[in-house]
């Protein structure tokens, strides 16, 4: 019998790539986001059930389960995909945009996962993949809030591999580095539209000439994280984080891992002071 993933925010990007992947490794995939009306590229693959899915609506969360398994009879995984990301100074983002970064990169994580345990403890098993990211283990300027939302998913998820593993339910994260998708322009138009307050004018040329410095890297594929997330799911491995991407980002990681607090902390302040 074939085995079954629900992919969530799976209109574009990783979410989309990881919903082909399955499909073509012989999975059954229920690719959910927001409008499915609106999809006109996995329609054509029997494989994949699309279905509408805004991890800011229970009612929608539930009805794309329910769906899910009556298609085809169960649910194997989960991916939760579906994010994006506040950029800019903290004082600038209007109380809405932050209240929304963290409904829907964490809030709307528990909510789905919330909803799918019964059906997973009935089958005594069940696989879970929360995409997280670089930020969830450091941080650079201009982006505390993703941090925050992406460091609150990786302490939820760590605790809560805990809990489920008596259960045959696995917890694990996916931390890509700066995929090659078009997440970074839905974070660049929330950055726009957010007042100026000139007195950071001086900290954000300096940080702007920070991730200047980032823009030539090669970064991580859309089909690289979707083949470690596929990973994730079926190599049976009892390994919690999957890290994905270049070489700096492996490396920023691995130093955030292996010095000290205060160090880290020292490198990240002179990566961007030399241009203040």
């Amino acid at each position: 019998m074939k085995k079954t993933i629900l992919i969530t925010g799976a209109s574009s990007g990783i979410g989309k790539t990881s919903a082909k992947h399955f499909a073509a490794k012989g999975w059954n995939v229920i690719a959910t986001m927001r409008s499915p009306e609106k999809e006109q590229d996995l329609i054509n693959n029997e494989n994949i059930l699309i279905t509408r899915l805004d991890v800011q609506n229970q009612e929608t969360i539930q009805s794309a389960i329910q769906l899910g398994i009556e298609k085809f009879g169960s649910i194997d995984g989960l991916v939760n995909n579906a994010g994006y990301g506040e950029f800019g100074i903290f004082e600038a983002t209007p109380e809405e945009q932050v209240r929304t970064q963290f409904d829907i990169n964490v809030f709307g994580v528990m909510d789905t996962i919330r909803a799918i345990l019964p059906h997973f403890r009935t089958k005594k098993s069940g696989m879970i993949i929360n995409i997280s990211s670089g930020a969830g283990k450091f941080t650079l300027p201009l982006i505390s809030l993703y941090s925050a939302s992406k460091f609150a998913l990786e302490g939820f998820s760590e605790s809560l591999s805990f809990e489920l593993a008596d259960l045959n339910i696995g917890v694990k994260i996916v931390e890509p580095g700066g995929a090659t998708t078009n997440f970074s322009a839905v974070s660049g138009e929330k950055f726009s539209g957010k007042p100026v307050i000139e007195d950071y004018n001086h900290f954000i040329g300096a940080a702007g000439q920070l991730f200047a410095s980032l823009s030539g890297q090669r970064l991580a594929s859309a089909e690289e994280v979707a083949d470690v997330i596929y990973e994730a799911v079926t190599d049976g491995k009892d390994t919690l984080r999957y890290v994905v991407g270049n070489d700096d980002f492996k490396q920023r990681m691995a130093n955030r891992q292996n010095l000290s607090d205060q160090d880290y902390v020292n490198t990240i302040k002179e990566s961007y002071k030399k241009y203040l």
